[in-house]
């Protein structure tokens, strides 16, 4: 029986080179594609694929091979624009349904490029679904190309000697190992497609127009106002030259390559436009043209088809509607966007969503004197996001700091574990807007977020993301991070010519928690020599890990003009990190600037704001990121006693007989006990402090974990804090003192402690079975009562419902 067509399983795709592809299921309309892509092989691929020359397929060959089942025989294709260029495919054994042998073949032309490692990911995933649980695999020993295409994915090797070839196995079973390779392919190819955004050797402009301040002509302007170091070429359809370059009727017309095409056309013509890139063989798209998804559902269905049609041909898209994309390098100098003011070189890279605010947010970089590597704004985001600059900007050695400006979250899940994964090696700073709505605008390819603004805050700082308020403390925090060192700790010096500035500036302190080592206020005629001696000691103890620096001028008189030289002087190369409130200047002041090459700010260069409560509060986020960045990760502990494919079983039999299901208390403890926690019988003894427990499978994150204390007050005050599943011992650790209440468990006025190691346990078994299990759609324990014996479970309900689809980290790579 022929299972119907598995849409499901169709996926765009990034490679390993940055270009896309499309996969889906081989159909039997696919049989003259077949042939054309079989003709195109060399005969080695051919042999190494069939162990035998044959150069070509006979009709019945290629019936067979385009008619599968989608159950007992499967096929995927990947294809570029209307070419076939790779196959996978796996068949069932007989005698073992539950293994099936699997092949794959690339055409010559794209070998290399891993489309191989992704199909196998796929027909993995697709094998799963239809309940195959082992790959095996035959090799000739001599094509070492493929078999470390398997072994690369976790295949083990058995050799069989007797008949010439090696025989791999593949447990389909996701293992934090294979998680671990897809991620890190994942990783590889769209920071790959980033950079071929971000660095192309030519640049067309399509739609630019003659008319003055017209969207097109002002991209070209500032591709040649920037200097750009590549050629650019106007594309107009009856000009001859536009802004004194030679235009060209059509991007087909250009007579060299074109590697970035920067579309400004009416939006009914930008799918003809994308169709002639794709004939030009242009590597990516900036579609600054508006009238799509921002305009309503005939808009958004436009946007679609141009991102369709894009990967579909190998593209990349920034864009629709959006400001540009911008790169600082010397050897690029590249500026395709709509901003008039470029900042200089400098180390952070900026996204953001909105195009509207991208040219004040550009405006304001600049006047600080913030230096940026690069500047992405994507504006309705139908492809390229965030997520996608994030894992560009990890590997980027320009890029010290990252700044992103979100409206939305379109896969929160992915956005938290690469933030995760980049903040152990460089700060993040967002603003995310929507505080009070948590609303999406219309042309953003997102989903609103159901959690409470407080847990999407919790589970950033989890993550390691210097959450902010505004685009003011944004440009605070920034100018702090790209230019000073991170401080060791909490402990703050104040210096001060000003008794007012410096009290402030404790007061600001006090507030968020830091730690002065006394506040030394120098007096209103403080010179140069007093500001250095005691900066000089500040810098030399030990019980200080930062220094906040205050000089206003006095009421009466001049002031020394070599403060801050001499503040400059001591400063550079140092380990703790300096901020100044000078002369109420904001940003990076030319007088406390170490001068790059092009004259913007350099490392040890110090931040100044206009008031010491801005200075304090940025050197405090930056101090908590600092502290997150010291804290081990924590591990993910074995579970003794959990019997995970027990509970698998359960939940798949319980869904079996309807869904969503209700579960029974009888039902909710045997699923529990599958994990170790024992739930108590009502009528015990319920001494102790009352908490509440709560893992839900969130749409967009995930499973959350919740936990607070089980009463009124708890309920009032929202006191509930929250974090990602799975929890490490660190993690769990957190959670508990997360919420306000938490010293009624830590011993508050004498009072006995509860047992916070079983609490701490607790919560890890209910954060691995609900990571484990994303049919629990809600899981409460409530009360959980702590006392200094233990933890006891009094209360349960469960519900069970399967999720709309897999998790995007347990299935196979593929752009949303």
């Amino acid at each position: 029986m022929t299972e119907r067509y598995p849409d499901q399983w169709e996926a765009d795709v990034v490679l390993s080179d940055g270009g896309t592809a499309h996969l889906r299921p081989i159909r039997p309309g696919d049989a003259e594609l077949l042939r054309i892509f079989y003709a195109r092989l060399s005969p080695e691929s051919i042999y190494y694929r069939f162990f035998s020359p044959r150069p070509r397929l006979t009709d019945r060959e290629i019936e067979h091979f385009t008619s599968v089942d989608y159950d007992r025989r499967v096929a995927l294709i990947a294809t570029i624009g209307e070419e076939m260029v790779a196959v996978v495919r796996y068949d069932r054994l007989a005698d073992r349904p539950e293994t099936a042998e699997v092949a794959f073949l690339v055409e010559d032309a794209h070998q290399g490029r891993g489309l191989g490692a992704v199909l196998l990911e796929h027909i993995a995933a697709a094998a799963r679904e239809r309940g195959v649980r082992r790959f095996v695999a035959s090799v000739l020993p001599d094509n070492r190309r493929m078999t470390r295409v398997f072994r690369e994915a976790g295949y083990q090797a058995e050799q069989r000697f007797e008949e010439g070839v090696i025989e791999l196995v593949l447990d389909l079973e996701p293992t934090e190992t294979s998680v671990e390779v897809m991620a890190a392919r994942e990783h590889r190819a769209e920071s790959r497609s980033i950079q071929r955004l971000l660095f192309p050797r030519s640049v067309a402009v399509i739609g630019a127009s003659r008319a003055e301040h017209s969207v097109g002509q002002t991209v070209l302007r500032n591709l040649l106002a920037g200097d750009f170091t590549g050629p650019v070429y106007p594309v107009h359809p009856t000009a001859v030259a536009v802004a004194g370059v030679r235009a060209y009727a059509s991007v087909l017309d250009v007579p060299d390559d074109v590697d970035l095409a920067v579309v400004a056309v009416r939006a009914d013509t930008v799918q003809e436009v994308v169709q002639q890139c794709a004939g030009k063989g242009v590597r990516g798209l900036v579609v600054v043209s508006s009238g799509f998804g921002e305009t309503g559902p005939e808009g958004r269905a436009s946007q679609e088809e141009l991102v369709r049609l894009a990967r579909a041909y190998g593209m990349r898209v920034v864009g629709p509607n959006c400001l540009g994309v911008a790169n600082t390098d010397p050897d690029v100098r590249l500026n395709a966007t709509l901003a008039p003011t470029m900042p200089g070189r400098g180390p952070v890279g900026f996204f953001s969503q909105s195009g509207a605010l991208g040219i004040a947010i550009l405006q304001r970089t600049a006047e600080r004197g913030l230096g940026l590597s690069t500047f992405v704004s994507a504006g309705n985001r139908a492809d390229v996001s965030g997520n996608d600059l994030m894992q560009y900007w990890e590997e980027d050695p320009a890029t010290k700091a990252v700044l992103l400006y979100l409206e939305s979250l379109g896969n929160p899940r992915k956005f938290t574990r690469l933030a995760r994964r980049l903040g152990r090696r460089k700060p993040m700073v967002v603003v995310k807007s929507g505080r009070s709505t948590q609303g999406v605008p219309i042309g953003h390819a997102a989903r609103a977020l159901s959690l409470p603004d407080h847990a999407v805050s919790a589970l950033f700082a989890q993550a390691g993301v210097i959450r902010v308020e505004d685009l003011s403390e944004l440009f605070d925090v920034a100018q702090l991070l790209a230019y000073q060192p991170l401080p060791a700790g909490d402990r703050i010096a104040i210096i001060d010519n000003s008794n007012s500035l410096g009290l402030l500036a404790q007061d600001a302190a006090a507030a968020l928690g830091l730690e002065v080592r006394p506040r030394l206020d120098l007096g209103p005629r403080a010179g140069a020599e007093e500001y250095e001696a005691a900066l000089a000691a500040a810098l030399e103890d030990d019980t200080v890990d930062a220094v906040v620096a205050l000089f206003t001028p006095p009421t009466i008189g001049g002031y020394d003009l070599r403060v801050p030289e001499r503040i400059l002087r001591l400063a550079a190369g140092g380990a703790k990190p300096i901020v100044a409130t000078y002369l109420g200047s904001k940003g990076m002041p030319a007088d406390l600037r170490v001068p790059g090459p092009d004259g913007t700010a350099a490392a040890g260069s110090i931040p100044s704001y206009p008031a010491p409560e801005d200075a304090v509060r940025a050197l405090a986020y930056v101090i908590r990121y600092a502290q997150w960045r010291q804290r081990p990760p924590g591990r993910l502990p074995e579970l003794a006693g959990a019997d995970r494919r027990r509970a698998r079983d359960l939940v798949e039999r319980w869904l079996a007989a309807g869904d969503p299901v209700r579960a029974t208390r009888e039902q909710a403890c045997e699923l529990l006990a599958c994990y170790g926690i024992r739930v108590g019988d009502t009528g015990e003894d319920a001494g102790g402090v009352p908490t509440r427990i709560v893992t839900m499978e969130d749409p967009s994150f995930g499973a959350v974990v919740s936990f607070g204390l089980a009463d009124e007050t708890a309920a009032l005050l929202d006191d509930r804090a929250y974090r990602l599943a799975p929890l490490t011992d660190v993690e769990a650790a957190e959670l508990v003192r997360a919420i306000r209440t938490a010293p009624l468990l830590l011993g508050h006025r004498g009072a006995e402690p509860v047992s916070v190691r079983a609490l701490e346990e607790l919560l890890l078994r209910v954060s691995r079975l609900g990571y484990d299990l994303p049919e629990v759609a809600r899981l409460e324990l409530d009360p959980v009562v702590v006392d200094a014996a233990g933890a006891a479970v009094r209360g349960v309900t469960l519900r069970l419902e399967r999720p709309v689809g897999p998790r995007p980290e347990l299935g196979p790579r593929r752009l949303p």
